[in-house]
């Protein structure tokens, strides 16, 4: 073989490189500056907002120790989120939304007060059962009226205290007493002869349990979550046969109004999430 000289050769040998070069181009993927360049978005975490502001919560009675105690939880990974609370008997909380009552969150101890709630604008969208409960019997831990059994509440002279009839667990009392009246062991007067007993109704719950504590009344009916440790040693508590007895099935929702309803929501999924239901199962609330 012989070699060129001069431009010849050199134009030679790249007529005779240059078809590999673009072969090797199409397989290398780009030249040396794309090999080396940073991957874009793909590759960078999105930008999450802090939760903040402040969330607040209108709450059935019955739930004022499981919330205060989620809330304490829920502050640990958003420390900028300040949650207040009104607890009070659900029909109340219902008016007092009703009437222009500011809140994020309405959480219901019946489906009753969530339906009115809806009904009159106050609330939106589907609500989610969170958390159930059922009643029991409570007395003075001296028991003074003897009461041993849901039939001993019809015993004449005792002092019966229950929530007034639109509180939620007043209403699932009544609903438990006409039951009862179905049933021949009870006795279709059964109902009727239970509330000649009855000396006061309550705007919610807790003060149900007050007045029993206190040996202010003979017996009372409340949720099982509400005989709290606190208050235990003071009670002595007889259960509602299963046969009688009436699930409480409690609803939560964002108002229509929410001012903060990001934060608010969040707030709810945690209510629901595992972390949420074991706290509320330690307070004797029934979970899924």
């Amino acid at each position: 073989m012989k070699f060129l000289k001069g431009g010849t050769a050199a134009l030679l040998l790249v007529g005779i490189f240059a078809p590999g070069s673009l072969v090797l181009g199409a397989c290398g993927g780009g030249s040396s500056e794309d090999a080396g360049a940073t991957p874009t978005s793909s590759a960078v975490a999105p930008t999450v907002d802090p939760l903040s502001g402040t969330v607040t919560v209108f709450a059935a009675a019955s739930l004022t120790d499981a919330f205060n105690e989620i809330a304490a939880e829920f502050k640990k990974s958003n420390p900028s989120v300040e949650m207040k609370f009104n607890f009070a008997g659900s029909s109340a909380l219902r008016t007092q939304l009703e009437q222009g009552a500011r809140a994020d969150i309405f959480a219901s101890a019946d489906t009753v007060q969530m339906n009115a709630a809806r009904q009159s604008g106050v609330v939106t969208g589907g609500d989610k059962i969170f958390v159930r409960n059922s009643l029991t019997i409570i007395t003075p831990a001296n028991n003074p009226g003897a009461v041993h059994a849901v039939a001993d509440l019809k015993k004449p002279g005792l002092k019966l205290v229950l929530a007034a009839p639109e509180v939620p667990v007043g209403n699932y009392t009544r609903q438990m007493l006409t039951r009862a009246s179905a049933d021949p062991a009870y006795g279709a007067t059964f109902s009727d002869d239970v509330l000649k007993n009855l000396v006061s109704n309550e705007a919610n719950v807790k003060q149900v349990v007050t007045k029993v504590e206190l040996g202010e009344a003979d017996v009372g009916i409340v949720y099982g979550s509400d005989v709290t440790p606190s208050v235990a040693p003071k009670l002595k508590v007889t259960a509602v046969p299963a046969t009688i007895n009436v699930i409480a099935e409690y609803p939560i929702v964002l108002t229509k109004d929410a001012s903060n309803p990001k934060a608010a929501q969040a707030f709810i999924d945690f209510v629901s999430s595992s972390a949420g239901q074991n706290i509320l199962k330690k307070w004797g609330f029934q979970t899924s």
